[in-house]
């Protein structure tokens, strides 16, 4: 049950991507370790629910993040790996549907909403992960033409991706994006990690690579408010992702515990384990109602959400579900702890969202920060 009230095409749509993720994502679900699902994305984009929130004269559905919101909903419950790349396309692209140059548009944009490729967003620098003011990565004017050097690290979907929206350290000093292509002369990719979920992150060096005036994206002190205020809307998005992955952890393990015996009746049965179920679904029905209100609240009000309520709700959501996976884990026993599990992988998995697109100890500042400068209600 959706807990706000949703127009007849978001219905449809969620309606649409429930019905997609069961019939043709959930055979394969676990699968997908380390790879990336191409089927499913193909899947979505035959349907149209790839880039929802790109404008339709780019391939998009030319609708907004809740709606996109909603569909990782329904995907992540039943593939969070498909669900997760549907995140990071409406990270990326939405910067650059929102700030880029139509040539750049036209170039980037309609590939992504095919399902044909992603697309990347280098931030974080070995010297400025969480202190993004630390930056040393730059872009340099000569003759009128501009060059950005620098490094990056952490980088998610380099493999998959033709081209990264890179922030980066105009000559004013102000912090603004490019978009860069991975092919392009200067680029140069270092290290390829793999973290606990199998997925890679990339490493790679800029040496004066061009970055033609159309592949420029923010570049003034306004754009740059305004793109950081967008990422409030990523932390709203990966929170109903973390939520997701949890409730798909509850839905497998209690249709574990409806059907594994032990002292000759079902284990589901135990008082212990009922009362281990009724917290797991407190806790994501409490985070499940965080998203909903925060995303309702910047729908109505036609813009992002603001900074206390998206950091409020993503730490809430990773906290809880780290702790509601780890439940459904146990519920399990030695079967859920051995490799190759759904819930030893989810639980890799959903421990990411404590650290990527900013750390818990991050969101708490910047909670604090906004309660000491404004208070709580005004």
């Amino acid at each position: 049950m959706v807990s706000t009230a949703l127009t007849d095409e978001q219905r449809m749509i969620v309606g649409l991507a429930e019905e997609l993720a069961e019939d043709e994502m959930a055979e394969e679900a676990f699968e997908w370790e380390g790879r990336t699902p191409w089927p499913n994305l193909e899947r979505l984009a035959d349907r149209g629910l790839l880039g929802l929130a790109i404008p339709e004269a780019y391939g998009g559905g030319g609708m907004g993040p809740f709606e996109e919101l909603l569909v990782i909903e329904a995907i992540g419950r039943v593939c969070p790996d498909t669900a997760w790349l549907l995140v990071l396309d409406s990270i990326a692209p939405v910067a650059l549907a929102r700030f880029g140059t139509d040539v750049a548009k036209r170039r980037y944009l309609p590939p992504v909403c095919e399902g044909e490729t992603t697309m990347a967003i280098a931030i974080s620098e070995p010297e400025a992960g969480s202190d993004v003011t630390a930056m040393n990565t730059r872009v340099e004017r000569e003759g009128g033409e501009y060059y950005l050097t620098g490094e990056k690290t952490w980088v998610s979907a380099v493999p998959d991706s033709e081209a990264a929206v890179v922030w980066a350290r105009f000559p004013d000093g102000d912090i603004g994006s490019v978009v860069i292509e991975f092919e392009a002369e200067g680029v140069d990719v270092l290290t390829e990690y793999e973290n606990m979920a199998g997925r890679i992150q990339t490493h790679f060096l800029m040496d004066e690579v061009h970055v033609p005036e159309a592949a420029l994206l923010v570049t003034d002190r306004d754009d740059w408010t305004a793109q950081l205020r967008q990422l409030n809307w990523e932390r709203v998005i990966i929170a109903m992702w973390t939520l997701a992955v949890g409730r798909c952890a509850i839905e497998r393990a209690l249709e574990y515990a409806r059907t594994r015996e032990q002292f000759g009746r079902a284990i589901g049965e135990f008082q212990g384990m009922r009362w281990k179920f009724a917290d797991m679904v407190t806790r994501y029905e409490a985070g499940r109602s965080l998203v909903y209100r925060t995303a309702s609240e910047a729908r109505e009000a036609g813009e992002p959400p603001d900074r206390l309520a998206s950091s409020v709700t993503r730490l809430f959501a990773s906290e809880n579900t780290e702790r509601v996976v780890s439940e459904a884990l146990q519920v399990f026993g030695a079967n859920g702890y051995q490799r190759g599990h759904p819930l030893e992988y989810l639980y890799r998995f959903v421990r990411s969202r404590r650290i990527g697109h900013g750390t818990d100890e991050i969101l708490k500042n910047g909670i604090a920060d906004v309660l000491f400068d404004r208070g709580l209600w005004e």
